[in-house]
Formats: structure tokens, C-alpha cells, sequence
């Protein structure tokens, strides 16, 4: 049997991946630092915690970029970079899913139901903790213990698995069994039964 209670997955990075080729691609054809505007923390929290839309944080980015048809034109590509489900994680989910709650844990913006709905992720987990809807984002401790009590699970009994390590020392600070994730066997070290 699993030695956990629950299982608390990130999305990016670990369930669905973005073609970073392509977002290098587009900043290279536009001379344009691209990735580093979009994730500037003054840009990108307030759509991650539900302050503002996500079409809101595209066209902050536009204008952090300078505004004209040039940025504009490069944000619109990057926000329909091709993203895709890591197979083999959601197979080894779904099975897990057969004994303990899968609850994903993300820090999302106010699109993310669509987004799961178009990869077919809606039905998939037990439960999705989006920080835009909770209105707090990992790393706060807040967004661990909420996605605990949604799976049913104390902290100590939950595995957080995240691509990125300071969210995994969050969650193991709350006493959580964390994996970063790098590649699929990180996750299925812990979880092959």
C-alpha cells in the first residue's frame, strides 16, 4: 500500500508541460526578454492569486515589453505556446487515485477550469486547490493545509510532489513527504507499490 493518506500534485512542470523551445524561439525572433517579463513577480502575482484576469496579465506584459505592435505580437504567441500531459504521470496518478485522494495543487489564473478542460484533466483529480480561487500561493503554508483538509489528509500524512524546490521545502516545512520533481522517476520512486 501507499504510505500516504493523499497525494498533492503541482500541475506545471509535473502533469502539464509547455514548449520552452518555442518560448525561446519567440524571444530570440523578437528580441524581447519574454520569460523574465512574464514571470517578474510584480507582474505575475496578482493574476496567480485572482486579482486580475489572465488577459489583464498579457497585456501588463505588452506593456512592460514597450507597448507596441512588436510585444503585442510576441505576447500573443507566447500565449498560445503548445502544452501537453505528461502520460505517463497521469497513468501513474490515476493509479494512485485508486487508493488515497489526488489533489492538484497549482499556483493558476482565472482560466484554468478551460485549461483543464482542454487537456481532459477536468474530471481527473479528486480535487484542484488554484491558488486564484483561494486567493493564496505556493509557497504560503496556507495553500498546503487548504489542499490538505480538501483531500481528507493531516499534513504529515500528504506527499507534495513540485517541479520547483522551494515549494517542496514549504510543503516538507508543514511536515508533507515532498518530491521535486525533475523527471518521472522521481515520482515514480515514491509511489511504485
Amino acid at each position: 500500500m501507499i504510505p500516504f493518506d493523499a497525494v498533492l500534485s503541482d500541475l506545471d512542470g509535473v502533469l502539464r508541460h509547455f514548449d520552452h523551445a518555442a518560448q525561446a524561439d519567440i524571444e530570440a525572433r523578437y528580441g524581447l526578454p519574454l520569460m523574465k517579463t512574464a514571470l517578474d513577480p510584480e507582474l505575475i502575482m496578482p493574476p496567480t492569486l485572482g486579482q486580475v484576469t489572465e488577459d489583464e496579465w498579457f497585456e501588463s506584459i505588452v506593456a512592460a515589453l514597450g507597448g507596441d505592435e512588436r510585444a503585442r505580437q510576441a505576447v500573443t504567441e507566447f500565449a498560445q505556446i503548445r502544452c501537453w500531459v505528461d502520460e505517463e504521470v497521469r497513468a501513474l496518478l490515476a493509479k494512485v487515485q485508486q487508493h488515497v485522494p489526488v489533489v492538484i495543487v497549482t499556483n493558476a489564473m482565472d482560466r484554468l477550469e478551460e485549461q483543464l478542460d482542454q487537456l481532459g484533466l477536468t474530471y481527473f483529480a479528486d480535487d484542484v486547490v488554484s491558488s486564484a480561487k483561494v486567493g493564496v500561493a505556493k509557497p504560503d503554508r496556507r495553500i498546503y493545509e487548504i489542499a490538505a483538509e480538501r483531500a481528507g489528509a493531516a499534513p504529515e500524512r500528504c506527499l507534495f510532489v513540485d517541479d520547483r524546490l522551494h515549494n517542496v521545502e514549504a510543503a516538507r516545512a508543514l511536515g508533507m513527504t515532498g518530491v521535486h520533481y525533475r523527471t518521472y522517476q522521481d515520482l515514480a520512486a515514491v509511489l511504485t507499490y
